[in-house]
């Protein structure tokens, strides 16, 4: 049986998605759990392979288990496997044979938040990124407008980034917030490797005043990585949900 799963994580603790040779991983933290109540080891399939420090609301996977569960036993049961880790199985579902979490996906979600104020962070440390000073709402919206439609992505596409082409079609960039804070919001069908938090970095410029809305545009059709403002940290980054 084929099962999609829906999950929650903290990725603080981890070095990402990404099962690793070393140190731990949302997906190896899984097929822990997977292994622990079926006695099986299975590969869990995510929607994509977020990095360390990014958080999720709605990540997607799926699991072959030859054992049939009723649903939400089986949420249950993997939870029980998953604790003391910060990840939460929201959701499973039964899915065909043939589904696959990341191929399947038509539009990922993220968000990204940012904190405006010159004192450090507390309860919020790890979970949003802290700015010290307001951002102009406005110039960054107008920005985010001029990365939207179907465009070479190279400026902010990371130069470790293994996909096959920097061409994306960016549906939505939104931004939304006041004086103390900013919430960045991007859907497309797919990302390129650390390309929301180098748009974010850049739109962040842009609320400061270093970047104007055109200056984006011209470093957007540069296609030049050197063009890309400071990249911004992993701490606000959460992958909010995954259409199918």
């Amino acid at each position: 049986m084929r099962y999609k799963l829906t999950i929650e994580y903290d990725g603080g603790p981890f070095q990402g998605w990404q099962r690793l040779a070393e140190g731990p991983s949302v997906q190896g933290a899984l097929e822990d759990a997977v292994e622990s109540l079926t006695g099986v080891r299975s590969e869990v399939t995510g929607s994509g392979r977020t990095d360390a420090g990014v958080h999720a609301y709605g990540q997607v996977a799926h699991v072959d288990i030859e054992k049939p569960f009723e649903l939400q036993r089986l949420c249950d049961a993997l939870n029980a496997h998953l604790r003391p880790h910060p990840i939460a199985v929201l959701k499973a579902e039964e899915a065909p044979s043939d589904f696959h979490a990341r191929f399947d996906a038509k539009r990922r979600v993220y968000v990204y938040n940012v904190l405006c104020r010159r004192a450090p962070l507390t309860v919020q440390r790890g979970y949003i990124w802290r700015v010290p000073r307001a951002l102009d709402i406005a110039a960054m919206s107008a920005a985010a407008q001029r990365l939207t439609g179907k465009h070479d992505f190279t400026t902010f596409r990371d130069s470790q980034c293994q996909a096959k082409s920097p061409v994306k079609t960016l549906d939505v960039a939104s931004v939304r917030g006041a004086e103390t804070w900013a919430s960045f919001t991007f859907e497309a069908q797919s990302f390129l490797h650390r390309q929301v938090r180098s748009m974010v970095g850049t739109l962040v410029e842009v609320g400061f005043g270093k970047m104007t809305p055109y200056e984006v545009a011209e470093a957007l059709a540069a296609a030049d990585r050197s063009r890309c403002g400071p990249v911004a940290p992993p701490d606000g980054l959460y992958l909010v949900r995954v259409d199918y």
